[in-house]
């Protein structure tokens, strides 16, 4: 690309209020932006008891090596086989959702294969099936019926079908009816995929987990930067897949493996989930509240999560929105095209388990108050 082109597209960019840029968090801000669901990251007691355990090995802050040369150390392989007595089936820790997100579609599916998936699933998912070679077919959002509509059309023409979706939608901030698709699986041949980025932490082990579906996922990702306060995936599959994702997944045999430290980490999360029930009960009241706020507010969204998502429409004034919101000590970053639809201009705002009620009434009374003004489409 010349150079010339791509200072065209920065300046298309900026015009059309859509330039990214790198922001410094102030930490003075009440934090609508944070993935930090259960507040973790902020919580000291949890930082005290888990550094004053560690020794010089699992402190290490690089595993220098691939996990297939020297970078399965112990730590790491401890933390797969307790995800595993967890899930009942195997895992291969993975170092991020999007890695773990696009090799599983592109090592296992080709040319051949049928990829069906929600029209708004995540990049790394899409990534996956434009890498594979696959046929794509996208169906309305979290809308089974349009999905049998294309299991019934095209399930005698593929052999190899992959349905993916994914259990909590960052942007919209819904949930997929896991179940209905588990009941389509039984009728329709196909494998399923299912990534619990933004449901891990929040309902615990994930919602497949509550709901007793992990025996019918095929594929299930786990990714850790949310919920789980770290960084890394797991991918949990039965040992076939497992085997054959150790020695055919690119990304995972040519990346330099996480630090001891990090899995070290994800170990410690994963083996108190339980003790972090208190922060997931103040979650749901949380959520409750929220959504009962916004409906007196007479606030539109389509919700039903902690993440709440508030369509504005146009990017210059979703963004002005943003500033003015910021001024006043709240910070709830604009999300624009094309990480959502075109016209679709958002604020993205999470909840976290270390908020409290009073904080959330006073936020939504000024946000009520600012979205008055702006220009809503």
């Amino acid at each position: 690309m010349q150079r010339r082109q791509i200072e065209n597209e920065i300046n298309e960019l900026k015009q059309d209020f859509r330039l990214r840029t790198i922001k410094t968090n102030n930490n003075e801000l009440l934090n609508f932006s944070s993935n930090d669901y259960l507040g973790i990251l902020k919580d000291e007691k949890i930082f005290e008891e888990f550094y004053s355990n560690l020794n010089f090995e699992e402190y290490k802050l690089s595993s220098a090596s691939s996990r297939l040369i020297d970078g399965s150390y112990s730590i790491v392989m401890s933390l797969e086989n307790e995800v595993e007595r967890i899930y009942k089936k195997p895992c291969l820790v993975y170092n991020s959702g999007f890695d773990a997100n696009s090799s599983l579609i592109e090592t296992f599916f080709n040319k051949e294969s049928l990829i069906i998936t929600d029209r708004l699933n995540h990049a790394s998912i899409y990534d996956g099936c434009i890498n594979s070679g696959a046929k794509i077919l996208r169906y309305n959002h979290l809308d089974t019926v349009a999905l049998e509509r294309l299991l019934e059309k095209y399930s005698n023409e593929y052999k190899d079908i992959l349905v993916v979706t994914e259990s909590v939608y960052s942007m919209d901030g819904d949930i997929a009816d896991i179940e209905a698709i588990v009941k389509l699986k039984e009728r329709y041949s196909f494998q399923l995929m299912l990534d619990e980025a933004h449901s891990y932490g929040v309902y615990g082990y994930g919602i497949a987990y509550n709901k007793n579906l992990v025996k019918d996922i095929d594929f299930l990702v786990i990714p850790l930067g949310k919920g789980g306060a770290s960084i890394g995936a797991y991918v949990i599959c039965d040992e076939l897949y497992k085997q054959y994702l150790i020695n055919k997944s690119r990304k995972f045999i040519y990346s330099t493996a996480l630090p001891p430290i990090n899995n070290l980490w994800n170990l410690y999360i994963l083996k108190n989930m339980l003790k972090f029930s208190k922060k997931i009960e103040n979650m749901e009241k949380l959520v409750k509240f929220s959504l009962n706020e916004l409906k007196r507010l007479e606030i539109e969204t389509s919700s039903n999560s902690h993440i709440i998502s508030i369509i504005i429409g146009e990017n210059n004034a979703t963004t002005k929105l943003s500033e003015v919101l910021k001024q006043k000590g709240y910070l709830a970053y604009s999300i624009k095209e094309p990480t959502v639809p075109k016209n679709t201009a958002r604020l993205r705002i999470s909840l976290t388990a270390n908020m409290d009620k009073a904080e959330l009434k006073t936020f939504f009374l000024i946000l009520k108050e600012e979205i008055s003004k702006v220009k809503v489409i």
